[in-house]
């Protein structure tokens, strides 16, 4: 679990009824994965921001988004020094308490509240979620827009191909399937029932767990 840190603000993910004030003009090429646009009046979450710079011809900054009241999703093209307006965004540090059919469910710690965050909005890190485990949620107008989960997890191998005598770390991995269901590699010397420490945002293997 990673400590609690005082609560950070940025400009970026999430959806609440906030006044024009709250919105910030920046230039396209500054815009990344999850933060949170105005267009037409309809804020959108980036889902993906990509810089390109064509041989010839003006660069460009591709973003594919989400409109927050419906899940649209739209893809829009725009010069890298032309000015998006950009929304205010809030992060604050949640812990996971379980999952239902509302979604999952999230308590911050400071005052006890509770937040349910859809399965859209968890995605790819609901497999790392764990009892307690201490997240940041951004959150537009007290609407989650994206998690952040902690960078590494400690995980148990549940399945892999047996050790062989003379096998070394240093010869190729094998496939591995960990204790929450996704499928990493692994050194040939790490046997079932071992704990292992995965990096959350791609599930490769780091290391043997200490504990």
């Amino acid at each position: 679990m990673i400590p609690l840190t005082r609560p950070r603000r940025r400009w970026g993910a999430a959806v609440l009824v906030q006044p024009r004030s709250t919105l910030v003009k920046v230039i396209a090429s500054t815009l990344r994965k999850g933060n949170v646009v105005d267009k037409d009046g309809k804020l959108y979450v980036i889902l993906t921001a990509e810089n390109i710079h064509p041989g010839k011809g003006t660069p460009v900054t591709q973003l594919d988004m989400r409109r927050i009241t419906d899940g649209v999703k739209i893809s829009e093209r725009y010069r890298t020094t032309e000015q998006v307006e950009r929304a205010f965004v809030e992060d604050r540090d949640h812990t996971f308490l379980y999952q239902d059919g509302e979604g999952y469910h999230f308590m911050n710690p400071e005052n006890y509240e509770q937040l349910a965050v859809p399965a859209d909005v968890v995605g790819d890190a609901a497999p790392y979620l764990q009892e307690g485990m201490v997240v940041t949620l951004s959150t537009h107008n007290g609407v989650p827009l994206t998690i952040e989960l902690p960078q590494r997890v400690t995980l148990e191998i549940v399945e892999t191909e047996p050790v062989t005598k003379g096998q070394t770390a240093s010869s190729s991995y094998k496939p591995a399937l960990l204790s929450n269901g996704v499928k990493t590699s692994v050194p040939p010397h790490i046997s079932t029932g071992t704990r292992v420490v995965i990096m959350t945002v791609d599930g490769s293997y780091v290391e043997r767990a200490k504990d």
